[in-house]
C-alpha cells in the first residue's frame, strides 16, 4: 500500500519535470535566434551626443588619405596665426625691414658749406644713410645750437613754408634740409658762438650732434629767427 501510494506522486513529478525541460528548450531556441550578427569592417570612434568625435579622440574619417585633417576649423586656425597674407608678425617684420623711416642710429649728420645771399646765411643740414637697408625721411628736421656744455643757445628754429615729400635713401645716399638765418651784422641781432648743432631726424627722439665752425649765429633781438626747410634729395651742394 505504501509503494502504490507513492507511484502517482512520482508520475506527477516526472510529468512536471518534462514540462519544465520543454519550456527551457523553447527559451534556448529563441536566444540562439537573437544572437548579434557579426559585420566585417572597422568600428568608428566614439562620439558625443552632438555626433562629433569625442574630445581627445582622432577620427580616421576626419583625415584625408595624405593624413591632413579635412576639418575646416583647425585649418582656418593655422592659416590665421601662421600664414595670413599681409598680416601677422612675419609680414610686419618684412615691412619694417624694407619700408620704414630712417632711424637716428642709421644716419650720419653733417653741415654743408654756407651759400649766402641777400643778407641771408644758408647752410644745408645733410643726413646720410649709413645703414645696409633703404629707409625714408619725410618733413623737417629738428635743430638747435648748443654751447660746449650742451645748453641750447637761442629759441627753437622755425619752419619755413613748404610741401614735405618722402625722400627715399638707399645705403650711402643723402638728403638735405636748409638752415637759414639773417646775417647778424645786418640784422644787429644778439649773437653767440655755438660749439655744436644738435640735429634730430623727422619723427625721431634721439639726436645727432655736429661741430659748428661757421661763427656767430643770432640768438635774440630783432631778426634773430632761424628757419628750417623740408628735406630734399642730395647734399644741397
Amino acid at each position: 500500500m505504501a509503494y502504490s501510494s507513492r507511484s502517482p506522486r512520482r508520475g506527477a513529478l516526472l510529468a512536471g519535470a518534462v514540462a519544465v525541460l520543454s519550456l527551457l528548450t523553447a527559451c534556448g531556441g529563441q536566444g540562439d535566434g537573437s544572437a548579434p550578427e557579426k559585420v566585417s569592417g572597422t568600428a568608428g570612434p566614439a562620439t558625443e551626443s552632438g555626433g562629433s568625435p569625442a574630445s581627445g579622440v582622432s577620427s580616421p574619417a576626419a583625415s584625408t588619405p595624405g593624413g591632413t585633417a579635412s576639418s575646416s576649423a583647425p585649418r582656418t586656425g593655422r592659416t590665421t596665426t601662421g600664414t595670413g597674407s599681409g598680416t601677422g608678425a612675419e609680414s610686419g617684420g618684412k615691412t619694417a625691414a624694407t619700408g620704414t623711416r630712417c632711424h637716428t642710429s642709421e644716419l650720419r649728420a653733417a653741415v654743408g658749406r654756407n651759400n649766402p645771399g641777400a643778407g641771408q646765411e644758408n647752410f644745408p643740414i645733410v643726413l646720410t644713410n649709413k645703414s645696409a637697408r633703404t629707409c625714408t625721411l619725410h618733413g623737417y628736421p629738428g635743430a638747435a645750437f648748443v654751447n660746449a656744455s650742451g645748453s641750447q643757445l637761442g629759441p627753437d628754429p622755425k619752419r619755413s613754408s613748404g610741401s614735405p615729400a618722402t625722400v627715399t635713401l638707399k645705403p650711402g645716399q643723402s638728403a638735405w634740409a636748409g638752415l637759414t638765418f639773417s646775417n647778424p651784422e645786418v640784422s644787429e641781432a644778439k649773437t653767440a658762438r655755438p660749439a655744436g648743432l644738435v640735429i634730430t631726424p623727422p619723427d625721431e627722439r634721439d639726436h645727432l650732434q655736429v661741430a659748428w665752425t661757421a661763427g656767430e649765429v643770432p640768438v635774440g633781438g630783432n631778426s634773430s629767427s632761424v628757419f628750417l626747410t623740408v628735406f630734399s634729395p642730395g647734399t644741397g651742394a
